[in-house]
């Protein structure tokens, strides 16, 4: 048996349980171990040890008491040298990617949630041992873990070379669809829980095929490196997607040689006539967006990486500022890659592209925070959202994105006669940093090294202050045109609701609108409104936001009546005029249209 040894059983599928024990071949006198906070990759201290419970330790036949240290942390006085032996259960009910689930369907679990950490003895050989469920005969496994000895359903033994590896490792346990293709030479497997009897799984097979092709050759290829060459090249030797399909989610979790994603099962692809013609429902387009981005993970922020992540310490929280650019610019490539793979249009592609760009736009909190303070305040801003999130931060994602956009525009501006793109930047870092860990002085000093010039100026303007981002200016130099487009209701006044059974709800109000300047606020419900400044349009029932335009006809002003804590209060609101927002065009002649995603 290895140093450490873990197994785990799915005990109890009803009451969501699994069972560890964990054998430590050599344990020390004052043997410590502990259950991560936090998982890498979600910036949140989500406290896992609140599902641990039943814990006990044995040497032999002796039982050992377990002295608890702090809310995820116990140390055992044992004999040294003899193996300790450690039995626990984990309360798995969270149908997320983050954490671990268990029921009669299906089971789930990262290393995070169920495996302790055995401190003193991180860096040795960690073993798993995944127990076949028991009267379910259909049930399989899968991870991303070094098999040693599995039957033919992926139960048995695995090994990891440490406990980084071992907890980077989901499992995902079940009756579920699996199908396998090579990129670039390299293994790949995709799974699918949960989906439906018609799901597409060739088509499924052959887009995220053409994703991972078109990363593994930008970040190994070029037209002098073939497909499998490039592939030799990758840091995995192969990879596994691991799909929830479910009635409604979205999420994904990135991981040394495979990502947990989560999705709506009507958006997968099907055998029926929107399969057979070839359609591509938006749905599905943003499933294949999450792909990409998981899949891109694997090299930026996996392996090149914050130099805060250099080694992570899994009891408190990993501060760096850099998130703008490892989620930020994965943003920025995820559907890029679609485009390069053939799997976007260039009017798509732009269409995603104007989302991006709104999204920031309409984010007040870019006038109060810059995205690599964003970056620094994940922990508790971006992954703990309230009402006045919008208006107190911005996304290290999307304005990350942005912030990659502006340089790849102007490198290809100032540099078209040398060919350099963001793409040379990202590769030269790759080089740089050794795939591994990256300070932000690094991208300073590739940039450099690319150009002849300081980029000092542009990051500091870009991601350090609050300055807009100069994208009108960097798209139209491309031939993108940026046209006015006529704005909802919503924005007009500065609000974010939520609409069901004719009642409008309130769920933010953006800072200097029209709505905060009357006094609505979140968790109002707007009931209905008097037109007209003194009512003498009369009073009307509002079911949905954008009747107000056919209330209102030529009037401006209203009063609102709005339920609050079980109160009717009668708030006077002015409504702009027409608001506009920005909205990017490939022109129909193309002139003077130079392609971003090449």
């Amino acid at each position: 048996m290895t140093a450490i040894h873990y197994t785990v059983e799915a005990a109890d599928l009803h009451a969501h349980l699994f069972r560890v024990t964990l054998t430590i071949t050599e344990p020390a006198a004052q043997q410590t171990v502990s259950l991560p906070v936090w998982i890498p990759g979600s910036y949140l201290v989500r406290e896992f040890s609140k599902n641990l419970q039943n814990l006990s330790a044995k040497q032999g036949r002796r039982s050992l008491p377990t002295q608890q240290q702090d809310k995820c942390s116990w140390t055992i006085a044992c004999k040294r040298g003899q193996p300790l032996v450690l039995s626990y259960e984990v309360y798995a009910f969270d149908n997320s990617v983050r954490t671990a689930w268990l029921d009669s369907q299906r089971g789930f679990f990262n290393g995070t949630s169920v495996c302790l950490r055995v401190h003193g003895q991180e860096e040795k050989p960690h073993q798993l041992q995944l127990q076949a469920v028991k009267n379910q005969a259909s049930w399989q496994a899968a991870t991303g873990l070094t098999p040693l000895k599995t039957d033919k359903k992926g139960f048995g033994l695995y090994q990891a070379t440490n406990y980084d590896e071992l907890v980077d490792c989901p499992v995902e346990m079940g009756t579920f669809w699996s199908g396998s293709f090579s990129a670039c030479g390299v293994p790949h497997r995709f799974v699918v829980a949960g989906a439906l009897p018609s799901l597409d799984g060739a088509r499924l097979l052959a887009d995220t095929q053409k994703i991972c092709e078109a990363a593994i050759h930008f970040w190994h290829g070029s037209s002098k490196v073939s497909g499998k060459a490039a592939g030799k090249k990758t840091p995995h030797k192969n990879y596994l997607f691991m799909l929830n399909a479910v009635h409604d989610g979205y999420g994904g979790l990135e991981h040394r040689n495979s990502t947990a994603l989560i999705y709506k099962r009507d958006d997968l692809p099907r055998h029926n006539g929107l399969s057979a013609n070839r359609r591509q429902s938006e749905g599905y387009t943003t499933l294949l967006g999450l792909i990409s981005h998981e899949y891109f993970h694997t090299w930026n922020v996996k392996q090149l990486r914050p130099d805060a992540f250099a080694r992570y310490d899994y009891t408190q929280e990993n501060y760096t500022q850099l998130l703008w650019f490892f989620e930020g610019f994965t943003s920025y490539y995820d559907d890029i890659l679609l485009r390069r793979a053939g799997l976007l249009d260039d009017a798509r592609y732009i269409e995603l592209l104007g989302k991006t760009l709104l999204q920031v736009q309409q984010t007040p909190g870019r006038h109060l925070q810059s995205v690599a303070q964003s970056s620094f305040d994940a922990w508790v801003k971006y992954y703990r959202q309230d009402e006045n999130t919008v208006n107190a931060t911005v996304s290290y994602y999307t304005k990350g994105a942005l912030v990659a956009l502006c340089l790849d525009l102007t490198l290809r501006s100032e540099f078209k006669t040398e060919g350099h793109t963001l793409d040379t930047v990202m590769r030269g870092l790759w080089k740089r940093c050794k795939a591994g860990p990256m300070r932000e002085q690094d991208l300073l000093d590739e940039l450099q090294a690319v150009t002849g010039r300081s980029w000092a100026g542009e990051i500091q303007r870009w991601a350090h202050s609050t300055q807009e981002l100069p994208l009108r200016e960097l798209l139209t130099g491309h031939g993108i045109a940026l046209e006015a487009e006529t704005s909802g209701m919503a924005q007009r006044l500065g609000l974010r609701v939520s609409e069901a059974a004719g009642s409008v709800q309130v769920k933010v109000v953006l800072r200097g609108s029209a709505a905060e300047a009357a006094g609505l606020a979140a968790g109002d419900e707007w009931l209905g409104l008097e037109v007209g400044s003194k009512g003498q349009g009369g009073a009307w029932r509002l079911g949905k936001l954008d009747e107000l335009s056919a209330l209102l006809g030529q009037e401006r002003q209203l009063t609102a009546l709005v339920s609050r804590d079980k109160r009717l209060l009668r708030l006077a609101l002015n409504v702009p005029a027409q608001a506009s927002h920005w909205q990017l065009r490939v022109p129909k002649d193309r002139a003077g249209y130079r392609w971003p995603a090449a």
